[in-house]
Formats: structure tokens, sequence, C-alpha cells
């Protein structure tokens, strides 16, 4: 699937915080940047309330009718069960169905990883699909796998994220052999539960880049390219970053306010002050890759602007041109050949 106009990308309309003001602004942003086809879902009506104010290639843009959406505090569960004809479902129904090749959704995380498992399964050999968000490092962007889709995994789960992240990363970002730490309390093979001593072994006997653990304090030194653990603290992990950065930034602003001299300063370091926004901004990296689905699907931020949308486009057009699920499939029957994963 070389040309991109042949690449359909579907896109939740009503998931997210500002939606769908800012979802449908970042896909006609997307327009005219990409050739890829373009399918919004959502409430007709709303979507063309927004689109007739824009200057749009109707060739690249269609519309799916889906009456209803899930809200961003829904249960999971119950969402999937009782809203068939959401744009999250219907949405995924179009992948399902092969009518679009990769959904994007700034929505409700937890219903978009229970409707996607439903409707898409999982990949061979994988039992849990892991959330990968990448994000910057001191040295490259790296990978933090799984960021909340499954709090309570196995060894050979976090093994399964292992080949999967490396294989995003490899055919997504270019790194050619992705190094692979195992988050833990401390360097040493013997730190942490049995937990994290069966998964450093299973990690430690693959052919994977595995380089050890790798404590919280290294995590943006860049010592490695993706780092598994369990959702739930990766979610935490991710959340305590975010959360450090926006106060350090409002630190920063006080600061600068208290004096002639400080402002001058700021404004002789704007530039720099920029180049670091942009390397530390979510919305320039696309969104996380749900890996382990047998279909394409990117989870965006639920804050998501226009320009995060835009993104995430870019980004979903990549997963699909690069065939990462191909990759990701050889590599884990692979690894099972090799007796380091269970079928």
């Amino acid at each position: 699937m070389s040309n991109d106009k042949n690449i359909r990308i579907v896109i939740d309309a009503m998931g997210g915080d500002h939606a769908p003001k800012e979802i449908i602004e970042g896909v006609v942003l997307a327009s005219k940047e990409f050739d890829y086809h373009l399918i919004l879902v959502g409430d007709e009506v709303k979507m063309n309330e927004f689109l007739k104010a824009s200057d749009y290639d109707h060739e690249k843009i269609s519309l799916v009718h889906a009456p209803e959406s899930v809200d961003m505090d829904e249960a999971a569960a119950v969402s999937v069960r009782k809203k068939k004809k959401s744009s999250i479902a219907v949405g995924l129904k179009l992948i399902e169905e092969k009518q679009g090749d990769v959904f994007i959704s700034a929505g409700n995380t937890g219903a978009v990883v229970a409707a996607s498992t439903l409707y898409l399964r999982t990949l061979p050999f994988v039992e849990r699909p892991g959330i990968g968000i990448v994000f910057p490092t001191l040295l490259e962007p790296m990978m933090l796998i799984d960021a909340g889709a499954n709090i309570h995994p196995k060894p050979e789960h976090l093994f399964h994220y292992a080949v999967m992240g490396s294989d995003f990363m490899k055919y997504v970002y270019g790194q050619s052999n992705p190094k692979v730490g195992l988050l833990n309390i401390g360097e040493e093979e013997t730190k942490g539960t049995d937990f994290h001593k069966e998964t450093y072994a299973m990690l430690e006997n693959s052919n994977l880049n595995f380089i050890g653990n790798i404590e919280a304090t290294d995590i943006v030194m860049g010592k490695t390219q993706v780092l598994v653990c369990d959702g739930l603290i990766g979610n935490t992990v991710l959340k305590v970053i975010e959360g450090f950065a926006k106060g350090a930034a409002e630190l920063l602003k006080r600061e600068l306010k208290k004096s002639l001299l400080c402002k001058i300063g700021a404004i002789l370091s704007i530039p720099a002050y920029r180049a670091i926004g942009k390397k530390i901004d979510y919305r320039e990296y696309g969104g996380a890759p749900l890996l382990g689905v047998n279909g394409a699907v990117i989870i965006s931020h639920g804050s998501s602007n226009a320009k995060a949308i835009k993104s995430a486009v870019r980004a979903a057009g990549e997963y699909v041109k690069k065939q990462v699920n191909r990759h990701i499939i050889e590599d884990l029957k692979k690894n099972n050949r090799n007796g380091n994963i269970e079928s």
C-alpha cells in the first residue's frame, strides 16, 4: 500500500475534550498536508456544521453517521455493551470490515481499548494489547508501554510489549536496533518482585536489544528507546511527568516576572524556550498506538487540539505504510519458536 491515496484513516469526530470542533479542524489541516482518505465518524449534523465553514477537498474527507457518543468518564464495559452506534464502535467496525486501515480517537481510552479488543481481537501470540506512549528524552524519543491498558499483566505480556514496542520504534521512528529496558526499583538483575525477575529472564533470553532494569530517575535520560512496565505503573509515571512539566513551567514563569533583569533574560531566551516546548509537546507525537490488536488504532490525548489530531493522522499513516503489525507478527512468531512466549 505505497500510494497514500489508498490509505483510509478513520477518525472519531466525537471523542475528546474539544470534540467535534478541534477534531474536525485537525482533519481539515491534515487533508491539506497528506493525501490520505479521511473518514470522520460521528453525528452527521454536528460534523457538517463545522465542515461547512472550512475550505477543504471534498474528495479527501467523507462522513459516516454515528448517532451516539461515549462520555469521557463513562464506564468502558458499559459503553461497549450498550452503545453499539457510538462513534467509537462504528469507527472500529469500519476497521473490522476492512473499510478503513487505521482508527484514531481522542475519546474515552478505556472504551477504545475495550471496543478495539472486542471488534478487532488480538494479533497471533498476543493475549493483551498495550498502549505505547512515545515521548522525548535527552537523546532519542522513547516508547513507554504499557500506559494503562493492562494493569494486571503476566511476564509474557510485558515480553509481548517489548517486541511490539521495538518494532514500532524501529519502523515508524527509524531506530535501527532499539534498546529495551524494564522499569524496576533498581538496576540489579535481582531487584523487584518475582514478576519482574521472570520478565527480566524472558527479555534477557530473547533476541531483543535488552539492556536490563531501568530506574525511574533515568527515564528521561535516554538510556533506552523502549521501556516496559505494567499499565498501572506506566500510567502513573506519565501523569507524574506531565504534572511535573506543567508545575516546572509555571514556577519558571513566576520567577521570570520577579525583576526587570529576569524579564530581559526571558526575552533573550525565547528561542530556547520555544525549542524545548516543541520537544516536550505531546501534540508533536501524534498519539499512542494500541499495540497488539489485529488492526491499527491510535489513541490521542483527551485534550487534543487541531494540531494534535493532524499529528495523529501523520502517525497513523506511517503505522499503516510501514506495516508495523506484519513485522510484529513475524517477530512474535520468531520468539515463539525460541521458546520465549506461549502461543
